[in-house]
């Protein structure tokens, strides 16, 4: 059979208008920070620097808090709520305009196939600023009770593995509900929430509605501890949840967390084995597995375990892992040299507690940060790879012989945000999506989102909804998840 070879389609990056150094945005401007430091933001696929960013301290948290309070009373809670719906409006199509450069930086700046930028994250996130926007003058209309108020300034930290469609989560809900907002990004990945504040500028957003400040852990500290800020939502690890929640605890904050997760893929023996292979790859590997409802384990039923684990392999095979640039690229690189570090630790318990391992063969960049997409079979509920988070491109493979061996295993877990479900039956699916415990599930797909339809876990995978509805209740007083 002949083979051919890809020719590279590299997509430029001469849209960008890339400075070396970004500031914090207070109050409708560029600040710099108070303190004067700044760090640097990597660009995954080669390990350089990209930019230097400012680095926000309490003092410059004090004064995005008192720009967003000073909008809040003075503007934004004033306006007729069909005028704010016109600046959501305003925003996503401008980001619509301007998705291509958006999908580029996040690329750079994230390490994730451009395809995924493109196709995905960026498309997104528009559309969770349409959606939003036709809410903003309906809120009465909602099911949230009558007259529903906004909480008042809102302080938002978001997560690496999806920038800018974090973001849109988060503010798009917000804005809608009346509230104003500071914005904390990623360390690793801020350089598209730093371009969004470009869009609010284009659009004619009110100074202080959103203010976005750079900074590490501390700076996020920072925001959750404020006592201007009225209402805390966060998307991160279960971990730093559990630390915001104990913050928030004595406090009259509001708060919704979305955490972590190990999802179960459940395949039957009656499903569509090459669809389902399709789903696994989507499942596990998509964004290289940064991916908080990522189906990171694999229940495959007994019967049919060889020949799905054949094709699998087969598949596998085939993803195309190298510059997230190029548009032939399936798998790009590891966000940071620490969660690099993560992944390798984990995946060597794997080894160590008897799983085999296979990966595919692929030859790996020999600059930047990568990994090789990798399956463990002969996983058993006690082995780390099998509870723990790895959050990258790893899946764990177990059995089962019958359905209710199926959900005993699937909820055997502290997280519950998502699963999937693979049958041609749809009694037997209806049966098993009930006893799941998993706040989303999938059948005969994976990763499917829309901004109408609430996203959310159990457990320890967190607190309250995102998306549709009940995503917005969350930026209401009165408002229930």
């Amino acid at each position: 059979m002949t083979e051919f070879e890809y020719a590279p389609a590299l997509e430029s990056t001469s849209i960008l208008n890339l400075q070396s150094d970004y500031n914090l945005f207070i109050n409708g401007k560029y600040v710099p920070a108070k303190t004067g430091k700044r760090f640097p933001t990597i660009n995954p696929a080669t390990g350089e620097a990209i930019a230097n960013v400012a680095y926000a301290d309490l003092a410059d948290v004090n004064a995005a808090v008192a720009a967003a309070r000073t909008a809040y009373q003075k503007v934004w809670s004033k306006m007729p709520a069909a005028e704010r719906g016109k600046y959501l409006f305003r925003i996503a199509r401008i980001l619509q305009e301007r998705a291509r450069e958006f999908a580029v930086l996040e690329t750079l700046d994230n390490g994730k196939p451009i395809r995924e930028s493109r196709d995905t994250d960026i498309p997104l996130a528009a559309a969770h600023f349409f959606y939003h926007a036709g809410w903003a003058d309906k809120l009465d209309y909602a099911g949230l009770g009558a007259n529903p108020k906004a909480h008042g300034v809102v302080g938002q930290i978001i997560p690496w593995n999806f920038p800018m469609l974090m973001l849109a989560w988060k503010v798009a809900p917000a804005l809608a509900a009346g509230n104003t907002v500071v914005l904390k990004p990623a360390e690793t990945t801020p350089l598209t929430a730093l371009l969004f504040a470009e869009v609010c500028q284009q659009a004619g957003l009110p100074a202080g509605v959103v203010n976005i400040v750079t900074g590490d852990g501390v700076t996020g500290t920072h925001i959750v501890s404020h006592p201007g800020v009225d209402k805390i939502a966060f998307t991160g690890s279960t971990g730093v949840g559990k630390a915001i929640a104990r913050a928030v605890a004595a406090t009259k904050k509001s708060v919704t967390l979305e955490l972590g997760g190990k999802a179960a893929n459940i395949v039957y023996d009656d499903a569509a084995i090459d669809e389902a292979v399709e789903g696994i790859v989507n499942g596990i590997f998509f964004n290289q597995g940064h991916v908080c409802c990522a189906g990171s384990r694999l229940l495959v039923q007994e019967n049919i375990q060889d020949e799905v684990i054949e094709k699998l392999k087969r598949r596998m095979a085939l993803i195309r892992v190298g510059n997230p640039l190029d548009k032939n690229t399936d798998l790009g690189a590891i966000n940071s040299a620490e969660q690099l570090s993560r992944i390798t630790e984990l995946t060597s318990t794997g080894d160590a507690e008897g799983a085999e391992r296979w990966s595919a063969p692929c030859d790996l960049p020999s600059k930047g940060y990568w990994y090789a997409p990798t399956i463990f079979t002969g996983v058993s509920q006690t082995h780390r790879i099998a509870r723990e988070e790895i959050f990258g491109p790893v899946l764990s493979v177990l059995t089962f012989r019958t359905p209710a061996e199926a959900i005993e295993k699937a909820n055997n877990t502290p997280y519950g945000l998502s699963a999937g479900i693979w049958s041609e039956k749809g009694s037997k699916v209806l049966w098993t999506a009930n006893k799941l415990r998993a706040g989303v599930i999938w059948t005969n797909t994976f990763n499917k989102f829309d901004p109408a339809s609430p996203f959310g876990g159990y457990k320890e995978s967190g607190w309250g909804r995102e998306g549709g509805r009940h995503g917005l209740a969350a930026y209401l007083k009165g408002g229930k998840n």
